[in-house]
C-alpha cells in the first residue's frame, strides 16, 4: 500500500537488464517532461511509515512538518537554512518546527530509521554522475545508509540511471540531462547551494603548491614543512632532531576521535581521515582517477561478457600497518565483503552502505597471484568502472572476523554485522599515515607510515607534487566552533584549519599576513531532503510547492555571506548540467514567489491550492 496520490509502481522494472542494448527505445525529453505535468507525475511510491497518516480523515488537521538538522555549533549554515524554511512554512499555514540533533543522531534518524519529514544538511561530494544511482534508485529504498534515504521510487529514473552507466560520450550526456530534468521535476530532494570551502594555512610552517584540496588524503601528502618548523605545544617553534615535526589541524567534528571505521555510515560524511589510513586501488588526483595502491591497470574483455574486465597489479612490497603483506586476496576479499559484510552468514546479504554505489559495479574479483587481481564489472563504460576502484582496500585478517552478527538496538532496523558498528580504533590500514593515539572528542594523532609506497619514492603514475607526508605527525585538534579555529590559526597554535572556516571568520583571517586562505568550490551541496514515504510529502506537487519557498539567491547572500553557488541540479559541480537547469538568478522550474528574500505569501499559498490542498479561514493549510 502507499499513501501517494500518484499511481503506484513496482520498485523494479520487469524488463531484463542483464545485457545493455543499443537498440533500446530512447526517452524523448519533451515527452518525458510533458508527462510529468500530468496527474500521474512521478510515481514516487513507498510504503507509509507513519501510523498517523493524515489522509482520509473526516476532520482534516493542519499540515505539520518537522525539519531535522544539526545545531549551529556544528553547522550554522544548515541551522539557519532550516530556521528560514520553518518561517516560510509558517507563512503559508504549515505548522513547522526545527529539531536540532547531533550529527550522528541526525544520520541515524535519516539514513537508518527513516524517521524524518524534512532534513537540511550537506550531501556527500557528488563528483561523478553515477553517484546519483545509489542516492535515488528504487533498488535501494529498503537498504539503510546513504542510498536512497528519501524512499523515492520512479521507474523512469531507474531506467535512466541504468542506461547512463553503459552509454558512451554524448549519448550518456543526453541521458544524464534527461535524468537531471526528471529529478528536478519530481524532487526527492532540493539542491540548495554548493558552498565554497575556505581553509587557513600558516605561511611560516606550511607551504603548498597546486593543491586541489588541502583536507584530503592527497592534499596532506602535498603539503611541505617550511624550514623545519611546526607547532610544538602551544606555540610555533623551530623543531630539533629530537622533536617530531607535527602538523596541527583544527577539526570541528569530534566523531573522528570516536570512530575510525570507514564503513560506519553514521560517523562518516567526511572520508578524509579514513582515506589517510586506508589506501584504495585508485584515487582521484587533480581531477583524474589514477592508480594508487595498484601500480597499473590493464583493460581487457572476456568473450561473451558485456561488462569490462581489468587486471590490476599491486605495488611491490606493500604492507599493512602491522607489517603483513598486502595481497590480491585482500583486494578480492574487500569487494566480496563490501557486497555482503556477513560473508554469507545471514539469510540475506548485508552490504556496506557507505560504498554501495561502487560495490554494485563489481561483478567478481579473482586473485591471479599474490600481486595481480582480475575485476569483472557489470555492464558499464570504463569511465564508470574506474569509480569502483576508489573504495578502501581492507585487510582480510582484520575484517573477516567482523562478519558475525552484532546486536546494537536503536541504530539500524534489522540485523547488522560487527563490521558496520565496530569503532575500529587502532585500525590496521595501509595508508600514508597510521594511528597513534586519541583523546575522545578532543584530539586524534596520526604518524607517518614510512613503509608506504609514497615515502619509498614509488610514485609511478602520480604527479611529481604528490610525494608523501612531509611531517612526522598529524594531530587533529577538535574545536567547538569556527571562531576558535580562527583564533588558534592566527595565534600560531594550529597550522591548518581542516574543517572549513565559516563565512563570519574568513575576513579576519584573510587580513593576516601570517596566513594564506585556500578557497575551493565544494562538490557537496546543501540540500532539503524529503521523506516521500508518507503524506503529504508523497505528493509530488506538494513537494514542488515547498521547493518554491527556498530563495537560494537570498540564502547565499545572507546565510553563506556569498561563499556559495546556488544550484538546481545536484550535479552542478560537474560538467553534466543541461542548459535547462543552469542557474540564471532563479530556479527555472519553481521560482521563489517574492523578491529580496521577502515571500509573497498569497502567491506561495496558491501553489498549495493548485496541488489540491485547502485553507481554513484563519490561514491554516489542511491535510487532504
Amino acid at each position: 500500500m502507499t499513501n501517494s496520490p500518484d499511481p503506484p509502481q513496482t520498485a523494479e522494472s520487469t524488463r531484463d537488464r542483464s545485457r545493455p542494448r543499443d537498440d533500446r527505445p530512447s526517452l524523448d525529453r519533451r515527452t518525458l517532461l510533458g508527462g510529468l505535468a500530468s496527474a500521474g507525475m512521478a510515481a514516487t511510491a513507498g510504503c507509509a511509515k507513519k501510523a498517523h497518516s493524515m489522509l482520509n480523515r473526516s476532520n482534516p488537521e493542519q499540515v505539520s512538518l518537522s525539519i531535522k538538522t544539526v545545531p549551529a555549533d556544528d553547522d550554522p549554515v544548515a541551522t539557519r537554512i532550516a530556521r528560514s524554511l520553518a518561517t516560510r512554512l509558517q507563512q503559508v499555514g504549515i505548522d513547522a518546527t526545527v529539531e536540532l540533533l547531533r550529527r550522528e543522531n541526525l544520520l541515524i534518524d535519516v539514513l537508518f530509521k527513516q524517521s524524518f519529514d524534512l532534513s537540511v544538511w550537506q550531501l556527500p561530494a557528488l563528483t561523478d554522475p553515477d553517484a546519483l544511482r545509489s542516492l535515488v534508485h528504487s533498488r535501494f529504498v529498503v537498504e539503510p545508509g546513504w542510498q536512497n534515504p528519501f524512499g523515492y521510487a520512479n521507474l523512469g529514473v531507474d531506467d535512466l540511471l541504468e542506461r547512463q552507466r553503459w552509454l558512451p560520450g554524448s549519448r550518456r550526456q543526453d541521458v544524464l540531462s534527461t535524468l537531471q530534468e526528471r529529478l528536478a521535476q519530481t524532487l526527492p530532494f532540493v539542491t540548495i547551494a554548493f558552498p565554497s570551502q575556505v581553509r587557513a594555512v600558516r605561511n611560516e610552517t606550511v607551504s603548498f603548491q597546486g593543491v586541489p584540496e588541502i583536507h584530503s588524503p592527497v592534499g596532506y601528502c602535498t603539503l611541505d614543512a617550511v624550514g623545519g618548523t611546526g607547532t610544538t605545544g602551544n606555540a610555533t617553534a623551530t623543531t630539533t632532531a629530537a622533536e617530531p615535526r607535527t602538523l596541527t589541524a583544527t577539526l570541528s567534528d569530534p566523531r573522528q576521535t570516536e570512530n575510525l571505521n570507514p564503513l560506519a555510515t553514521e560517523y562518516r560524511d567526511d572520508w578524509t581521515i579514513p582515506g589517510l589510513l586506508y589506501d584504495p586501488l585508485a584515487r582521484a588526483v587533480d581531477g583524474e582517477i589514477r592508480p594508487w595502491l595498484a601500480r597499473n591497470l590493464d583493460w581487457g574483455q572476456d568473450d561473451g561478457r558485456d561488462g569490462p574486465v581489468a587486471t590490476l597489479t599491486l605495488r611491490e612490497d606493500a604492507t599493512w600497518h602491522d607489517g603483513t603483506p598486502i595481497t590480491a586476496d585482500d583486494v578480492a576479499f574487500t569487494y566480496r565483503f563490501l557486497s555482503d559484510t556477513s560473508l554469507g552468514r545471514m539469510e540475506s546479504p548485508l552490504p556496506a552502505p557507505a560504498f554501495r554505489g561502487q560495490s554494485t559495479l563489481v561483478e567478481s574479483a579473482m586473485p591471479l597471484d599474490d600481486q595481480r587481481v582480475r575485476l569483472s564489472f557489470v555492464p558499464c563504460t570504463r569511465d564508470v568502472a574506474w569509480r569502483a576502484l576508489t573504495v578502501p582496500v581492507l585487510p582480510r585478517h582484520d575484517w573477516e572476523q567482523a562478519s558475525k552478527q552484532a546486536n546494537v538496538p536503536g541504530v539500524q532496523n534489522g540485523p547488522v554485522t560487527r563490521a558496520l558498528v565496530r569503532d575500529n580504533i587502532a585500525p590496521v590500514g595501509s595508508g600514508p599515515l597510521r594511528y597513534e593515539s586519541r583523546a575522545v572528542r578532543n584530539s586524534l594523532t596520526l604518524v607517518r607510515n614510512d613503509d608506504h609506497f609514497l615515502h619509498r619514492g614509488d610514485t609511478e603514475g602520480l604527479p611529481s607534487w604528490v610525494d608523501g607526508f612531509d611531517f612526522e605527525e598529524l594531530t587533529f585538534r577538535v574545536v567547538p566552533s569556527a571562531a576558535v579555529a580562527r583564533d588558534l590559526v592566527l595565534a600560531g597554535d594550529a597550522d591548518v584549519s581542516a574543517s572549513p572556516l565559516r563565512p563570519g571568520a574568513v575576513q579576519e583571517v584573510g587580513a593576516s599576513s601570517d596566513v594564506t586562505l585556500h578557497v575551493r568550490d565544494s562538490s557537496a551541496p546543501y540540500h532539503l531532503g524529503f521523506n516521500v514515504r508518507a503524506a503529504p510529502l508523497s505528493n509530488t506537487r506538494f513537494r514542488q510547492a515547498l521547493a518554491t519557498l527556498l530563495d537560494r539567491e537570498h540564502l547565499v547572500d545572507e546565510v553563506f555571506d556569498g561563499f556559495a553557488r546556488p544550484a538546481v541540479s545536484p550535479l552542478a559541480a560537474t560538467d553534466s548540467v543541461p542548459a535547462t537547469l543552469q542557474w540564471a538568478g532563479s530556479d527555472p522550474l519553481f521560482p521563489f514567489p517574492g523578491e529580496d528574500g521577502e515571500l509573497d505569501a498569497d502567491r506561495a499559498r496558491q501553489a498549495f491550492i493548485e496541488a489540491g490542498y485547502r485553507y481554513t479561514n484563519d490561514g491554516r493549510l489542511l491535510a487532504r
